[in-house]
């Protein structure tokens, strides 16, 4: 999908019906402030797809009066929801128009031509530096409109989407299939745009840990739950990346199942404390980049053991994240993916977890990072 910066978000709100007389009108900033958008992209809205005032002062200015807004309401709505941009403008002025449904539409100008007018003026550059194409490629129809929502820093957008998605896909699908891809297409277009998008990144990451945190239930009690312990997650020492340890805490709950999440950049010292008063079934360490990987703090947690001796116990070490990458041990289990890991550790407590439904699944999760990898 070419048009990701070309949408609106959950934040435009109907107005008030004393607000939509058609004597009220708005011109193009004072609208794009409204609904959250670039005046660019109500330029190429209506460039591309017809969308455009009924009224132009003048015969140049535009003027945008309550019924033109509510068009662009429905238009916001529903790109923000992932549909095409096309789409969404042929919907968006179906519902204003007065014809019976089914009858057809006139096309918009960029379904006239393949590609914008080149006798048309250029259109000054937005102000964010932002609003550029990311790549997605074939995702879900969610991570789309997430997107888009996203490269605005429709914050508002960003946590509806979000929260939406875990509740009905659950919180390990929509880690997986929504979240994660979105971050990768992030990452990506970060890495090849020197600092370009990490406010995207950042707005991004900010939200889902919001939603991953909301979403935790308390932690399980160790008489609550089978097993010698709860998992440790941790980030090993100079790490700083937590999201794929919060999902991880987060579905782990859901199943009832103890952890302890001790976060980032987590001390050796403090962490080798934690395991032997804990005693957990399996810890958790993330590296997000080759650096941050300590091998020998790896091996030193996989030796610690407790319990009366003949009958000392060891926990399960699990590598998580691409700084691990070609690194294991005896002791050590270095998952595939996201749902590899949480069927191991529930696996630990006899129990079982949810597979994601689904075309979509993939790898992601605890060996590739999200984001910028």
């Amino acid at each position: 999908m070419r048009d990701i910066p070309e949408g609106g978000g959950p934040s435009a709100r109907p107005e008030p019906a004393s607000s939509r007389d058609t004597s009220t009108s708005l011109t193009t900033g004072a609208l794009a402030r409204r609904l959250g958008v670039s005046p660019t992209t109500l330029r190429s809205w209506d460039r591309r797809y017809g969308i455009g005032p009924a009224v132009r002062a003048d015969g140049r200015h535009r003027r945008w009066t309550a019924p033109d807004i509510a068009v662009l309401e429905t238009m916001c709505r529903l790109t923000s929801a992932g549909v095409p941009p096309a789409e969404a403008a042929r919907a968006a002025k179906r519902s204003a128009s007065p014809e019976p449904a089914g009858t057809p539409l006139p096309a918009g100008p960029a379904e006239q031509a393949d590609g914008p007018d080149p006798d048309a003026p250029p259109e000054p550059m937005p102000r964010s530096r932002a609003a550029g194409t990311l790549p997605l490629g074939d995702v879900r129809q969610e991570c789309r409109g997430l997107a888009r929502a996203a490269v605005r820093l429709d914050a508002p957008a960003v946590q509806e989407q979000l929260a939406a998605a875990v509740e009905t896909h659950g919180l390990a699908v929509a880690w997986q299939e929504v979240m994660v891809p979105t971050l990768h297409a992030v990452g990506r277009k970060w890495a090849s745009s020197g600092d370009r998008y990490v406010e995207v990144e950042h707005l991004l990451s900010w939200h889902m840990s919001t939603v991953l945190r909301r979403s935790t239930r308390p932690p399980a009690r160790h008489a609550d739950a089978p097993g010698p312990g709860p998992v440790v997650l941790a980030c090993v020492p100079g790490e700083q990346h937590t999201l794929p340890l919060e999902a991880l805490n987060a579905a782990l709950t859901e199943l009832r199942l103890p952890a302890r999440m001790f976060g980032a950049a987590v001390p050796a010292e403090a962490l080798i404390g934690a395991v032997e008063r804990l005693g957990p079934a399996a810890v958790v360490l993330w590296s997000q980049v080759r650096s941050t990987a300590s091998f020998p703090l790896a091996r030193h947690l996989v030796g610690t053991g407790w319990g009366v001796k003949g009958a000392r116990r060891r926990p399960l070490v699990v590598l998580g994240g691409p700084g691990w990458a070609g690194r294991s041990g005896q002791g050590m289990l270095r998952p595939t993916s996201f749902q590899d890991a949480l069927d191991t550790l529930a696996a630990l407590y006899g129990a079982g977890s949810r597979k994601p439904a689904g075309p979509h699944g993939r790898e992601s999760g605890l060996s590739r990072g999200p984001g910028r990898a």
